[in-house]
């Protein structure tokens, strides 16, 4: 967070070091032996600050800076039912209402699922939410998880805060003039564009809603590779949410401090911090009259003062004009321009455009890498490029591409030469073309788009997998099944779809009619197979094979997606070796060839 006013946090050696435990805590408990937890971390390398201030979830709004009681009882055995009394005060502290701790857990397992990697626990959660909203105002929520009233923070208009101007129309936070952080997870309207999910499979991503909020949040802090079980990578995701040193140490405590054990309590019944960092200096008592809109004090009147002497006037200045008196009247100056009126470097901007507009359209194989990056330029009226402004990159039409991280949507920050680049692109298993659009953060601007299309996933190449003679006895089966390894480019082609074929020559593809045989419904005799696909390693292992009773030599075909072809010869003789009518089904075909099209 870029603005902090008479924050409450204690500081000193007792809340750092407490921090860095909570550190070292959750970096043992999400993954024992992981390489680079940094247990012995120390103090000071919690002051490490975000890279870009800009970018983080809440838009430097102010939060509740309370602290957990550096002693915590053992938790009860069964939850709290109805409205607690005569708590302790580390009992009171640990109180979560059960909807949100629901919307924690809940987005604990999605994301345990989604990205397994990132190995999110959910007192991280917990602990933002209690700091952003004293978990949705003591979990002030209705069935489905949605707030009692909106929570929203002050308006984002440079005033002692960020400067964000609307992004929303005042869709979200029904400011039109500036935006403010909305919902018990405080995201900013601009950030939650991007960044918002839909938590309770109501079809619909709502900032105010306990659930969509807090699956948002755990995307939020597990984008890219982030894996939160390493200390360096949980440092990073929190100071990503809000970029404040204090910001930090104060959610580590809370995590460290729920790790210990939380009381459920019913909905609307937690209770509520009472100290926010945007608070005037430290108080002996609070008692709801603090804050950014408290009443001012009355101040006791100043004690008169001695006129001072009468200066002689002073010769009247020839370059300033006479009053109606004759008076030389000095003309008053200009005024500042209040901070939240001042032209941003976001204003700066009239257009995006195309860092290399050969790069406008890519292609890229199911399930592969696009080597093209997806960038935007902000430039000016005549073309000079504007910095560390955002470019939010989406991914639009009927696919499953993603960025890298699995997001749909990324927002960077323009960097010296006026260039934003999105995170790598990946293609998913859903084919065609889709576009990636491209928009200013913060004001509305001609933007680029790219387009972009995916294609099946293809082998260039087929081989038998094994040296096995594929024989059989006339009416009888083959023993071994038929095994070829498809490859791209010399590396492995994995779900490549197949079809196999007996066929009557190598130079009639037509299907044959007698001969091996796989069996279908029924088990009637298929000599055609479709909708076969290579597994993880690139193997294409066929059914079981039968022969009926004409002996011979005949072939079996398989052709895949980007035209690799194998053909495999299968021997059907009596035991004796002496065919049954004496004449091959087919003449005897090459020895397999390494070229795309191979036979065996």
């Amino acid at each position: 967070m870029a603005a902090h006013f008479g924050s409450r946090l204690r500081k000193g050696a007792a809340s750092t070091a407490v921090a860095a435990v909570a550190v070292a805590a959750l970096s043992a408990s999400q993954a024992p032996g992981a390489v680079g937890a940094n247990v012995n971390a120390p103090a000071t390398a919690l002051d490490t600050p975000a890279p870009d201030a800009a970018s983080d979830a809440t838009g430097s709004s102010p939060y509740y800076t309370d602290l957990p009681p550096l002693h915590s009882p053992a938790p009860s055995s069964s939850p709290v039912i109805g409205t607690p009394v005569s708590r302790g005060e580390g009992e009171a502290a640990g109180e979560i209402p059960a909807t949100v701790l629901d919307a924690y857990k809940r987005a604990e397992a999605e994301l345990r699922d989604s990205k397994p990697g990132c190995n999110l626990p959910w007192q991280l959660l917990a602990a933002i939410g209690k700091v952003e909203s004293g978990q949705a105002r003591g979990g002030r929520v209705d069935a489905d998880g949605t707030t009692i009233g909106r929570i929203l923070g002050p308006q984002l208009d440079g005033n002692g805060f960020a400067l964000i101007k609307d992004t929303d129309h005042g869709a979200y936070d029904g400011n039109a003039s500036y935006d403010q952080a909305i919902g018990p997870m405080q995201f900013i309207p601009s950030t939650w564009a991007w960044a918002g999910r839909d938590g309770n499979s109501d079809g619909k991503a709502d900032p105010n809603n306990v659930y969509d909020a807090a699956l948002a949040a755990g995307h939020y802090l597990c984008r890219g590779d982030r894996d939160l079980s390493r200390d360096a990578d949980l440092r990073s995701a929190i100071l990503s949410y809000n970029n404040s040193t204090d910001y930090l140490n104060l959610v580590l405590n809370w995590v460290s401090y729920y790790r210990k054990g939380v009381h459920t309590v019913p909905d609307g019944t937690g209770g509520l911090p009472t100290h926010r960092s945007d608070e005037t200096p430290a108080h002996p008592t609070h008692s709801g009259t603090t804050g950014p809109y408290a009443p001012a004090k009355p101040t006791k009147p100043a004690k008169p003062t001695k006129p001072a002497k009468p200066t002689p006037p002073s010769k009247p200045d020839p370059g300033i004009p006479a009053g109606g008196d004759g008076s030389h009247t000095p003309k008053p100056p200009t005024p500042p321009t209040p901070p939240w009126d001042r032209p941003t470097a976001t204003d700066s901007v009239d257009h995006l455009a195309y860092p290399d507009p050969a790069a406008a359209e890519s292609t890229a194989m199911a399930g592969h890498t696009f080597t093209g990056r997806v960038a935007a330029r902000a430039e000016t009226k005549d073309g000079k490029a504007v910095p560390k402004v955002r470019i939010r990159f989406t991914i639009t039409g009927d696919t499953d591409a993603t960025f890298a991280g699995g997001e749909t949507v990324a927002a960077v920050t323009t960097d010296a030469k006026g260039v934003a680049t999105a995170p790598a692109l990946q293609a998913g298993e859903k084919t065609g073309a889709f576009k990636i659009t491209t928009a200013l953060v913060g004001r509305q601007v001609k933007g680029v788009d790219y387009k972009a299309s995916v294609t099946p996933r293809a082998a260039d190449a087929l081989a038998p997998a094994d040296d096995k003679a594929h024989t059989c006895v006339p009416g009888g089966e083959f023993t071994d099944a038929v095994q070829v390894k498809a490859t791209y480019k010399g590396a492995v082609a994995d779900r490549v779809e197949a079809t196999a074929t007996l066929i009557k020559a190598d130079d009639d593809p037509a299907e044959n009619d007698k001969g091996p045989y796989f069996k279908g419904a029924d088990d009637k005799p298929v000599r055609t197979l479709t909708g076969l696909k290579t597994d993880d390693k690139g193997l294409l292992t066929l059914p079981k094979l039968y022969a009926d009773d004409i002996s011979g030599t005949y072939l079996l075909r398989i052709t895949t997606t980007g035209g690799a072809t194998l053909t495999v010869k299968l021997t059907v003789a009596p035991a004796d070796g002496t065919p049954a009518d004496g004449t091959p089904a087919a003449d005897d075909p090459a020895e397999p060839s390494p070229s795309p099209s191979a036979t065996s």
